[in-house]
């Protein structure tokens, strides 16, 4: 098992805290940071997206990291964090798609800009109409949380808390106007003690 891509980057998080979950200890290739472009023809070889993180197995390639965690449950035969009922499996798998399409749009002026410092996003105003929307999100999310009272969909900690609580961790630490959240705040607390979690998602990095 190898997984390439770098430990900072938000995608290899959720595949290195769903590892942790399932005890599972893949060989890490740094891809992504410094040390090697995922432009790099050997790379683009192998995942012609040029994204991290891939997950390779045998000859297995895969790529997209909701897609990497999801494969990994199954094939661990974890219902708890992927269900195997149809219905229950589609509500975790619904909220991961939510975080991958929604809330990662929502997100992308203010902390390239504020975070990452990049010039392509150093429009102020930008910045701010995505602040409002990352926080229109987060509020949507923290009204769902009051419902479940624990965790994303219900009772169970799932696959889909994995990847919200990377995006909400990233919320937390971007510096902007940000609303209080009582319910996201005890959520977060919640999984304060699972290693994963300590790890890969509240470890200081956003």
């Amino acid at each position: 098992m190898r997984l390439l891509g770098h430990p900072s980057t938000i995608n290899s998080r959720k595949v290195l805290w769903t590892c942790v979950e399932l005890g599972l200890t893949p060989v890490c290739e740094d891809w992504g940071g410094d040390s090697a472009s995922p432009l790099d023809p050997v790379f683009l070889a192998i995942n012609p997206k040029g994204l991290v993180p891939v997950w390779m197995e045998g000859d297995l390639i895969l790529t997209e990291s909701n897609t990497i965690c999801r494969y990994l449950a199954a094939r661990e035969g974890r219902a708890d964090l992927l269900p195997a009922d149809p219905a229950e499996r589609a509500r975790v798998e619904g909220w991961m798609d939510w975080q991958a399409t929604e809330l990662n749009g929502a997100w992308r002026h203010v902390f390239m800009g504020r975070v990452r410092n990049h010039r392509a996003f150093a429009d102020a105003r930008a910045q701010e109409a995505s602040a409002a929307e990352w926080n229109r999100l987060m509020a949507l999310l923290d009204a769902h949380l009051a419902t479940t009272g624990a965790f994303v969909t219900g009772a169970q900690f799932t696959l889909a808390d994995i990847v919200l609580a990377l995006s909400t961790n990233r919320w937390e630490m971007t510096p902007m106007q940000r609303p209080d959240l009582p319910a996201v705040a005890a959520w977060m607390d919640r999984m304060a003690d699972r290693p994963g979690f300590r790890l890969h998602c509240r470890n200081a990095i956003p």
